[in-house]
C-alpha cells in the first residue's frame, strides 16, 4: 500500500541530476537494518526532490509541516491517524508503517514533531526526514541528528556544472553566458531558478552558428520573482528605500558615499539586505534584488537614478586590463568582473577588445563554452574583429573529436607540449609551461603531477587535466597513475566539454562493451534506473557494472567517470 499526502507533489518536470552520490546514500540508509536518515540544506536546493527520487516505486507514507498547522497537534499525520488520539496511540498506529517520509519536519507541530522522535527511538519505522537551514527546528527534530539517532545528509547547493545540465534539460541549449546569469539569479535556489526559466523561454532568442539561445535583457518580474524580492520592494521606510533604489542604479559600480543615508545603511545592512566590504563599498545582498528593483521603478525614477550610457567606460576598461594583466603573469584565477558581466546580462553593446580579453582568459581557465560565447558578444558588436574570431576558432578546435596534431597548426609554442612533443620547443617556454615540458621530456610522473597542481592554482584547469593525463601513461607505481586518472577525469568534466589529444582515449579502453555503454550514459547524466530502462537491464546489474568501472578507471564516483564521447551510440548489446 502506499501512501500519499498529495499526488501533486509527485509531479516532477525537471529530470533528477547531480545528486546521484546523496541519492545512492539515503538509499542505502532506508535499506537494510538502518533506520533511516535526516536531509538538511538550504531553501530550494532539492532535498524534497531527493526524497521523492530515493522513495520513488516503494510503499511509503507521507507527511509535511505547514506553517498555518504548527498549532494543531499531529496535524501533519492527521490523514494517517484515527481521532482522537494520544501520543502512545499514535506511535502504535505508525509503528506497523515500513517507510515514513516526513517533509518539511522544522514545520511540525510539536505532537508531530515528538511522534517522528518517538518513532525513531522504536525504530520499527524506517525515517526519512527533511529539513530546511536557517529556520527554527522543534526539539525533538534536532535531537534525530543531534541524539544520534539518525545519520544526517547535510546537502550542499548542487554544482555549477549540474545547475548548467539541468537548465540545458529544461530549456534546451542555452549559450554560456546565460546559464552563468541564471545560475548567478537563482543562488543555488532550484525552485526559484525553474521559475525565472519558465518566464525567460519566451525571450530566448537564436545564437548564430550555433544550436543554442541566449537571454538578455531585464528580468521578468514573476510572482516567484517578488516574492524572493519582496523584503527589498516591501520596504516603506522612505530613506531606506531610496537608498536600495540608488544602489541598484548604480550597479555594478560603487555609489557616492555621499549619495547614501547612513543610517538607512546601517539598518538595511543589519537585516541582510545590503552588504559592506572591507573597504566601505556598499552593494545589495541578492544578485535578484538589483535587476528587481530596477525593472519595478517607473520612468521618472529611473531617469533620475540612473547612470549615463558612458559611464562604465573606464570600469570597463580597467577590468579588461587587470584580465590581461593577469594572463601576461600565468594566473587566471577567477577575478571579478561585475561590469562586462552586467553589460551583456543587460543586453548593451561589449566592446570587441574587451570580448576578446573575456574570450582569452575563460579559454585559458578551461571555461571553453563561456570563451566562445564571449567571442561571439564581441562579433555581434563587431563582425570583424580578428581578436574574437581567432578565440572562437581556438575554441572550435578545442572541443573538436581529438585528432592526431598537425605541428603547422600549433600557434602557441605551449601547444606542442599539450600535444606530447615538447623536445622542439623547451627553450622558447618559461616558468610553469617549461617545468611541464621538461617534466614530459624526462617521462617523469610525479613531477608532471606536481606540474599539474600548480597548473590548477592558478586556474589552468585544462591544462593541468592534461598534464595530470601525461603523467597516467609515463607512472610506473600503479596507484600513482590511478590517481593522475582520476584527477584528469575530475578537471576535465569541469572544462566544459574540451576534448583535446592529451584527454583523448584515456577513460573508457579499458572498459568491456557493457561497461562503456553504462558509463557513458552515467556520465551523460541518467540515473541507475534510466540506464536500466534504456538497456533494458536489473537496476542491480547497472549498479554492478559501474562498480567494476570505477575500479577499472580509478573513480570513486560519478563525477570522476569520463564524459561521453557522442560518436559512440549507447545502443543494447
Amino acid at each position: 500500500m502506499t501512501y500519499e499526502r498529495n499526488a501533486a507533489t509527485l509531479e516532477l518536470p525537471w529530470p533528477f541530476a547531480g545528486r546521484e552520490d546523496e541519492l545512492e546514500l539515503v538509499g542505502r540508509s532506508m535499506s537494510g537494518v538502518r533506520r533511516g536518515i535526516v536531509v538538511t540544506g538550504p531553501a530550494g536546493c532539492g532535498k524534497t526532490r531527493l526524497a521523492a527520487e530515493a522513495v520513488r516505486g516503494t510503499d511509503c507514507a507521507r507527511a509535511a509541516g505547514t506553517p498555518e498547522s504548527r498549532a494543531i497537534p499531529f496535524a501533519a499525520f492527521a490523514h494517517l491517524l484515527p481521532e482522537p488520539v494520544t501520543l502512545h496511540g499514535a506511535v502504535r498506529a505508525l509503528s506497523g508503517i515500513r517507510t515514513l517520509l516526513v517533509d518539511d519536519a522544522h514545520l511540525l507541530d510539536d505532537a508531530s514533531a515528538a511522534l517522528v522522535h518517538q518513532l525513531a527511538v522504536h525504530g520499527r519505522t524506517r525515517l526519512l526526514v527533511v529539513v530546511t537551514d536557517g529556520s527554527p527546528v522543534p526539539g525533538a527534530i534536532a535531537r534525530l541528528w543531534t541524539g544520534e539517532l539518525l545519520p544526517r545528509l547535510a546537502l550542499e547547493p548542487l554544482p555549477e556544472e549540474e545547475t548548467g545540465r539541468l537548465l540545458t534539460a529544461g530549456a534546451g541549449p542555452l549559450d554560456a553566458l546565460t546559464v552563468n546569469r541564471l545560475r548567478s539569479l537563482g543562488q543555488g535556489d532550484l525552485r526559484l531558478l525553474r521559475d525565472l526559466l519558465a518566464a525567460v523561454r519566451g525571450l530566448l532568442t537564436p545564437v548564430p552558428g550555433t544550436d543554442e539561445r541566449a537571454w538578455r535583457g531585464p528580468v521578468p518580474l514573476t510572482p516567484a520573482v517578488r516574492e524572493r524580492a519582496a523584503a527589498v520592494l516591501g520596504r516603506d521606510h522612505p530613506l531606506e528605500r531610496e537608498t536600495l533604489d540608488r544602489l541598484a542604479f548604480t550597479e555594478p559600480l560603487p555609489p557616492d558615499p555621499d549619495d547614501l543615508d547612513l543610517g538607512a545603511l546601517e539598518a538595511l545592512e543589519t537585516e541582510g539586505l545590503v552588504e559592506v566590504d572591507e573597504h566601505g563599498a556598499a552593494r545589495l545582498a541578492h544578485p535578484l534584488y538589483g535587476p528587481v528593483l530596477r525593472a519595478s521603478a517607473g520612468r521618472l525614477r529611473a531617469r533620475r537614478l540612473g547612470r549615463a550610457p558612458d559611464a562604465h567606460a573606464a570600469a570597463l576598461a580597467a577590468e579588461s586590463a587587470a584580465l590581461a594583466h593577469r594572463i601576461d603573469q600565468d594566473d587566471v584565477r577567477a577575478v571579478p568582473t561585475p561590469v562586462g558581466d552586467w553589460l551583456v546580462a543587460e543586453g548593451g553593446p561589449v566592446p570587441g577588445g574587451h570580448a576578446a580579453v573575456r574570450a582569452r582568459f575563460a579559454r585559458l581557465r578551461g571555461e571553453v563554452r563561456d570563451a566562445a560565447a564571449w567571442a561571439r558578444e564581441g562579433l555581434r558588436g563587431e563582425p570583424g574583429n580578428a581578436a574574437c574570431r581567432a578565440e572562437l576558432a581556438r575554441v572550435a578546435a578545442t572541443v573538436a573529436p581529438p585528432r592526431e596534431p598537425d605541428p603547422a597548426a600549433l600557434t602557441d609554442p605551449y601547444d606542442a607540449v599539450r600535444a606530447g612533443t615538447p623536445e622542439k620547443v623547451i627553450d622558447r617556454l618559461g616558468g610553469v609551461f617549461a617545468r611541464h615540458a621538461d617534466a614530459l621530456t624526462r617521462a617523469d610522473g610525479p613531477d608532471l603531477d606536481d606540474v599539474a597542481g600548480e597548473l590548477e592554482r592558478r586556474g589552468f584547469l585544462l591544462f593541468a587535466a592534461e598534464a595530470h593525463a601525461q603523467a597516467v601513461g609515463v607512472h610506473r607505481d600503479p596507484r600513482a597513475a590511478r590517481h593522475s586518472r582520476t584527477r584528469a577525469v575530475a578537471l576535465a568534466r569541469r572544462c566544459q566539454g574540451a576534448r583535446t589529444p592529451a584527454l583523448s582515449g584515456l577513460f573508457l579502453g579499458e572498459l568491456t562493451a557493457r561497461q562503456r555503454q553504462i558509463v557513458t550514459l552515467a556520465a551523460a547524466g541518467l540515473t541507475n534506473r534510466q540506464i536500466a530502462e534504456r538497456l533494458t537491464l536489473s537496476i542491480r546489474t547497472v549498479g554492478n557494472h559501474l562498480y567494476s568501472a570505477y575500479a577499472r578507471l580509478g573513480a570513486n564516483d560519478r563525477g570522476a567517470l569520463p564524459w561521453p564521447d557522442r560518436t559512440q551510440e549507447a545502443q543494447p548489446a
